[in-house]
Order: structure tokens, then sequence, then C-alpha cells
């Protein structure tokens, strides 16, 4: 499967950003889907993530309450629902996949092996 994330873009703080990742090429419904960030001088960290049936999420603390992941396995897509947006959630998010069992969820980076190109979210002050 192949991802393309898209959605980013310049937003104040306080407000809120889709963004979508699009899969192709592979049976999107089999797949353990997350979202990491990568802030300019830092490595990429752990966002969200849901299992392949999308009934069970998981998120890093600091954007729990605030954010929401979300799938539509008949679309082949994964969402990013963020709202209160902080000028720290400024970075360049990726979304990334593999495949996974029923009711799985991943917040290791070196356990997804198909990335997506990242699309960056610019929060301002």
């Amino acid at each position: 499967v192949q991802l393309q994330a898209f959605g980013g873009g310049l937003v104040q703080a306080g407000g809120s950003l889709r963004l979508s990742c699009a899969a192709s090429g592979g049976a999107f419904s089999l797949y353990t889907m997350g979202w990491f960030r990568q802030a300019p001088g830092k490595e990429r960290e752990f966002v969200a993530t849901i299992s392949r049936g999308g009934t069970v999420r998981d998120y890093a603390d600091f954007v729990k309450g605030r954010f929401i992941i979300s799938r539509d396995n008949a679309k082949n897509n994964v969402y990013l629902q963020m709202n209160r947006l902080k000028p720290e959630d400024t970075a360049v998010y990726y979304c990334a996949g593999r495949q996974g069992v029923t009711g799985e969820t991943i917040n290791s980076i070196d356990r997804y092996d198909v990335w997506g190109r990242g699309t960056l979210v610019t929060v301002s002050s």
C-alpha cells in the first residue's frame, strides 16, 4: 500500500485542522495506521494510532483531548482532526501503516513499514 498525507497548512493558535491520509494499492482495511510528527530539529514522534477496524485508538499524552484519529475503510482514508492547536504542534505530520491484527494499535515508530510523505502544519501564536 502507498500512503499520501495532505491537509496541512497555516493556522492560528486555538484553531483546528483536519489531516487526511489516502491509501492506494493495497488492502487498507488490514492495516493498523498511525500519525507521527517531526518538528524542526527534533526526532519524529508518535501522535496517534488506530486499529484496522477503527475500534481501538491510542494517543500521545500531549494530544489527548485535542486530536482525534479516525478512518474510513470504504474510502481508504485515515484522518487526524486537530483541535485547540498550539504553536508547539508545528511540525511535519506523517501517516504510517503496518498490517496488523484485529484490535491492535501501534505507537512505536520502528514497527511501521509503510510511510507517506509528510504534510506541514504551522501554528502561529
